[in-house]
């Protein structure tokens, strides 16, 4: 310790020193300010946000692909960055405490049930992709079977439960491997091999010339796709909270979002763009599209044995990403709810790990049937698109209340310190809750993929999962909650911040 930590002396005597008071003490032993670099946090942000999932959902638009990923890049990705970098820099506590404050305490529990229940439907579209993967590593033909996709579903996810439920740890860091094994790597091959395939002279599947620049205009419903960009693109709330670390947020965090935005829409577009040059659109499987380009690929270099290896590959980033995901939102649900009471208290219960193994169960009790869906919908890709639309619609639920609460936080405590003041607030978050509330109207909508479905069945499925979940599961919650519900520890009560 310096002289200058202690008030009073010039320079330290060791025959005359003051015994340490208890705050010296604490500032002695608290570590020292660990700082990230602007450009770790744009890998960070591209590694919880970047996926080749989605890829074979927009390679049907073949060069469309490219404004249907720089739209809602413009007018939901930017916004949710950084106006939840404001809220993040200035409130800590996550979505719930920014729009408890900004707006009310249910509204505050709604937002934290959205953020988790979103996950209860992004499950099944996530494993219904591991499924059709891990089918070209067995037997491609497994790929179009509901009844192998449903049972890969509720086999994945209860081992899930069992490896979070023993309070596992190293999980981040498979999920961090997981960007560069399973994302980096496989899209960088896939682009490549594209290129070198056009290059060899083979025609693309899908017209490159610039009248495909725009997707063709059928109605409404030829739009439908590009609400699931808005999941893609969707978590940036929780990176987010890293915006403290920065040296100098209001210079690096822009650059950061910036960057991060370049890796993200890159690692999205150009995939997307491989396999619309490959596989006919007409052919392409929304769960297997990436399988169906590596394997297309791989046959015309003559290495299709590389077929399972690149599909293992995939499904070790997925899996790394469901384990991250399946304790995070859960637990910042079950912190509210001890301190609050909002839910019961069986499913407050912690198992011998500390983990909320109770909320798992129930939430895999619905996953499985869930899961069950897919084989009973005749088609998987259509039960893939469906669940994903709702996964999207609730999590929207959350970002409409973000955007409101920002304003209001801003307008309410403009003196309030922050590490970062987003520009234009108030107009960005206009932009944001009306991109976000457009694209939870358009979701009812069928897309024209599907048009030979039945409208209606659709139109139910998709409300009654997205505002049953959504709405009024928490609305029950919160009108049944008493106050010997409260079971918060001191310890928790302190500082709450979901994941």
């Amino acid at each position: 310790m310096s002289a200058m930590d202690v008030p009073g002396q010039d320079m330290p005597r060791r025959d005359a020193v003051s015994p340490p008071t208890a705050d010296t003490a604490a500032r002695a032993k608290a570590p020292a300010r660990t700082w990230i670099s602007w450009v770790a946090l744009a890998m960070m942000t591209t590694s919880s946000v970047a996926s080749l999932r989605a890829a074979p959902t927009m390679a049907v638009y073949g060069l469309a692909c490219v404004f249907l990923y720089l739209l809602p890049a413009l007018v939901f990705l930017l916004p949710t960055s950084l106006v939840s970098a404001e809220l993040a820099s200035g409130w800590k506590g996550g979505v719930y405490n920014w729009v408890s404050l900004g707006i009310s305490k249910p509204m505050g529990f709604l937002a934290i049930w959205c953020q988790f229940a979103m996950t209860i439907f992004y499950y099944p579209s996530l494993l219904g992709f591991v499924a059709s993967t891990l089918a070209y590593v067995f037997n491609p033909a497994l790929a179009s079977s509901g009844l192998w996709t449903a049972a890969v579903i509720i086999v994945v996810y209860w081992s899930g439960v069992w490896v979070s439920s023993r309070g596992t740890k190293g999980v981040a860091g498979l999920a961090s491997g997981g960007l560069i094994i399973g994302t980096l790597i496989p899209g960088v091959v896939l682009v490549t091999l594209g290129i070198v395939f056009l290059g060899q002279g083979n025609p693309s599947a899908a017209p490159m010339t610039a009248d495909n620049i725009f997707p063709v205009w059928a109605g409404l419903s030829s739009l439908v796709l590009i609400v699931n960009n808005f999941l893609s693109y969707s978590g940036m709330e929780m990176n987010a909270v890293h915006v403290s670390s920065l040296k100098n947020p209001a210079k690096e965090f822009p650059k950061a979002i910036l960057l991060a935005t370049v890796m993200v829409l890159l690692i999205f577009i150009l995939p997307a763009l491989a396999i619309s040059w490959i596989v006919p659109a007409d052919e392409l499987s929304l769960t297997a599209g990436v399988m169906q380009a590596f394997d297309a690929v791989f046959a015309n270099f003559g290495a299709q044995w590389l077929t399972p290896i690149a599909g293992i590959m995939l499904v070790t980033a997925s899996l790394g990403g469901m384990l991250t995901w399946l304790a995070g939102p859960s637990k910042g649900l079950l912190l509210i709810s001890r301190q609050e009471g909002y839910l019961p208290p069986f499913l407050q219960r912690l198992n011998k790990n500390g983990v909320q193994q109770n909320i798992l169960v129930v939430q895999g009790i619905v996953t499985t049937l869930i899961g069950l869906m897919y084989a009973l919908i005749p088609s998987v890709s259509s039960a893939y698109w469906v669940f994903s639309v709702i996964t999207t619609q609730v999590y929207l639920i959350m970002y409409l209340l973000m955007f409101a609460a920002a304003i209001r936080l801003r307008r309410k405590y403009p003196d309030h310190p922050r590490g970062y003041r987003a520009p234009l607030l108030v107009s960005m978050c206009g932009v944001g809750f009306a991109a976000s509330l457009a694209a939870v109207l358009v979701g009812f909508v069928p897309p024209s993929q599907f048009g030979g479905g039945n409208a209606g069945l659709y139109f139910a499925i998709v409300a009654g999962g997205a505002l049953g979940l959504g709405l009024l599961v928490p609305y029950l919650f919160y009108r049944m909650r008493k106050p010997s519900w409260k079971m918060a520890d001191a310890s928790e009560s302190e500082e709450v911040t979901p994941a």
